[in-house]
Formats: structure tokens, C-alpha cells, sequence
């Protein structure tokens, strides 16, 4: 059986604000956005390329009825295969955003970061092979 990460709730104090952050800042993708309940106000979005969603929104029942305080996420990590690239296009989307910072020599060590609005940190990790071998290609069993 398949077990997949699909999406990620990510903690926020202001829905619209972070909508606006993550759609027309970062370029995600608006897939779903809709009011479930009177309550319950859901907005999914998806970066560029990516297998991985994420949701903010209002009233999100979560397990246990615990729910993270906005801006308590850090580690949330995004791949690029041109960091400095990634990078340009943060900056000239007038994200603050590090300078990339190599970590390790060779691919997949370079890295650069930004947090949203309301704190939430998030790294960019390079890794150049993407270009040519996207993620479900490295992934795919050898006998397939």
C-alpha cells in the first residue's frame, strides 16, 4: 500500500493575508477554496510541480482538537533544481528571502530561506538533478 504525503495544514491568524502571501507571492496554486461550513473556510493551494499540497484556513478540525499556533512551523522545506533562480523570483515577487547558503558541497546542498507572515519558516533546498529527473522518476522502483 502507498502512503502519501499530500497535503500539509499550515497555521495562520489571517486567511486572506496568507491566500495573498502564498498565491501571489510564492505562485502557489489556488486549487480549492470554500466555505465547508459557516465555520469552516478552506483554501488548498500547490506549488509549482509539486505532488504536495498545502491548507490554511479557519475552523480546520484537527486530531485530537489540537491546533498549532500561527507561526509555530519551521522545517516546512520546498526543492528547486536552480536555486538561483528560486531566488530571483522570490526577490522580485518582493518576498524577504536569504541569500542561498551552501551547507554541503554537491547536490542538494544548498539551501535558502523565508517564513510567511505570520512566522511559519520555510527552506529551499537546490537540487539541480530535478532538471533532468523529476522526483517520481528517482522514486520509481527498478523493475518498473
Amino acid at each position: 500500500m502507498d502512503w502519501t504525503l499530500e497535503v500539509i495544514v499550515v497555521p495562520v491568524s489571517d486567511v486572506d493575508r496568507a491566500k495573498e502571501f502564498y498565491s501571489d507571492k510564492l505562485g502557489f496554486h489556488v486549487d480549492i477554496d470554500t466555505h465547508v461550513t459557516k465555520e469552516i473556510h478552506i483554501i488548498q493551494l500547490t506549488p509549482p510541480g509539486s505532488g504536495c499540497s498545502i491548507v490554511i484556513g479557519e475552523g480546520i478540525p484537527t486530531p485530537g482538537g489540537r491546533a498549532p499556533e500561527p507561526g509555530s512551523y519551521v522545517g516546512l522545506q520546498l526543492v528547486v533544481a536552480d536555486i538561483k533562480a528560486a531566488h530571483a523570483e522570490l526577490v522580485e515577487r518582493d518576498v524577504e528571502v536569504s541569500d542561498p547558503i551552501e551547507v554541503a558541497p554537491g547536490d542538494g546542498g544548498t539551501f535558502l530561506y523565508f517564513e510567511d507572515p505570520d512566522g511559519n519558516a520555510w527552506a529551499v533546498q537546490e537540487y539541480r538533478v530535478r532538471a533532468t529527473r523529476p522526483l517520481y522518476e528517482v522514486l520509481r522502483p527498478k523493475d518498473s
